[in-house]
């Protein structure tokens, strides 16, 4: 492996604010049983009409001083859907699948949704969790992979809600471990380019003329190199990188080894200034026809439904990047409600609730099981420092 095990020189275990008493300690697993009486859903939120739109960005962007006029020129692409983000239809969908998964194995805990940009806002589902007397959550972002975005901002969330809530000290909030690399999260990733790899084919095209592009949001490459631990090594990219990285070759082992694939970015928003993670899904897909390719399957890989990065970054400007290369090309799906996806959910929820030791928990690659509690200084954020935050050892 490229980079030392991420159980290898961890910390000595430092208390964990606004944690349940099996959490508290900061061990990396918790391995002992907790009562759990909510889960709670944490999303990104999105707008559900055109007068939502730039209230929403204005979320998104708080503290960064950006101007409407500058919000409305990314405004398009939720306009050109007549100011409607899928996340929220989305969200709600799989809220429902969770709860039937949790129903039919008889666990009996009910499910709270909130967001971080739009309603319903956490700080609702939080409350309303305390006021049915449910006061020991445990949290599932709906993001798989470790960076600021992915999961600290969700843990600073947890802790900022708390205390606006009054309810830092009545109520606790544990998280689930990210889940790149759980198997029902990578099924359904399988099953995309197992389906496009053999539909290519059926064309009469060559394992050598196929391309996969496993897709994933951009993001500064300061932040990337602060992802995960900061005493682990990752390589370029953090632990963001090598966690997507690590699930793509799991992924083209299960499919086909013969066929060349490369890990991408997209939905790029910075300053040029400033360096992403590069290459971008469609300066890629330009160069592929110099290679010798004659189709490409693109692999939402990032992500864990069909929103706005996807239907607009992908289905609309990746695909055109493609016709215009002259390419045959597909776009993959995303987990979505796929069985498999919330099975997998629910089993992190059971993992949780009944303390399953470390060695047993299922993973698809060497950096997992990952972990149950973030480790001191676990991807910060570059621009603001370190906030309080839940579900993580200080700071």
């Amino acid at each position: 492996m490229p980079f030392d095990s991420p159980r290898e020189n961890l910390p000595a275990e430092e208390p964990v604010p606004y944690a349940s008493a099996a959490a508290r300690p900061g061990r990396p697993w918790v391995e002992e049983a907790v009562a759990y009486d909510g889960v709670l859903l944490a999303g990104f939120g999105g707008p559900e009409g055109q007068d939502d739109v730039i209230p929403f960005l204005r979320n998104v962007t708080r503290g960064r001083g950006i101007p409407d006029e500058r919000l409305e020129e990314v405004a398009h692409h939720y306009r050109h859907f007549d100011g409607i983000s899928p996340i929220n239809a989305q969200n709600r969908a799989l809220k429902q699948a969770i709860e039937a998964e949790i129903a039919r194995r008889g666990i009996g805990l009910p499910v709270y949704w909130g967001n971080r940009n739009w309603e319903p806002y956490l700080e609702g589902a939080v409350q309303e969790a305390a006021d049915a007397g449910h006061t020991t959550l445990l949290a599932l972002a709906t993001s798989a992979y470790s960076s600021f975005s992915s999961c600290r901002q969700y843990r600073e969330d947890f802790a900022r809600v708390l205390e606006s809530t009054g309810l830092a000290g009545t109520v606790t909030i544990d998280k689930i471990r990210q889940f790149f690399d759980v198997p029902g999260f990578v099924a359904p990733f399988v099953d995309g380019v197992r389906a496009a790899v053999a539909g290519f084919r059926r064309q009469g095209i060559a394992s050598g003329a196929i391309r996969v592009l496993f897709s994933t949001h951009s993001i500064p490459l300061a932040d990337a190199e602060r992802s995960g631990p900061r005493d682990v090594d990752f390589g370029d990219g953090g632990a963001y990188a090598a966690q997507h990285r690590a699930v793509a070759e799991v992924v083209m082992a299960a499919v086909d080894d013969d066929v060349a694939w490369e890990l991408v970015y997209q939905s790029r928003s910075g300053p040029p200034s400033q360096p992403w993670l590069e290459p971008d899904v469609n300066d890629a897909i330009a160069a592929l026809p110099a290679q010798g390719v004659e189709a490409v399957a693109i692999v939402p890989l990032g992500f864990v439904s069909d929103h706005m990065e996807v239907l607009w970054d992908l289905d609309t400007e990746a695909l055109q990047a493609a016709e215009e290369a002259g390419l045959t090309a597909v776009r993959t799906p995303t987990p979505g409600v796929d069985p498999s996806y919330v099975s997998g959910l629910v089993d992190l929820i059971e993992e949780r609730l009944r303390g399953t030791p470390v060695a047993e928990r299922p993973h698809e690659t060497a950096l997992g099981p990952w972990f149950d509690v973030c480790r001191p200084g676990c991807c910060e954020n570059v621009r603001a420092g370190f906030k309080p935050a839940a579900a993580g050892v200080a700071p």
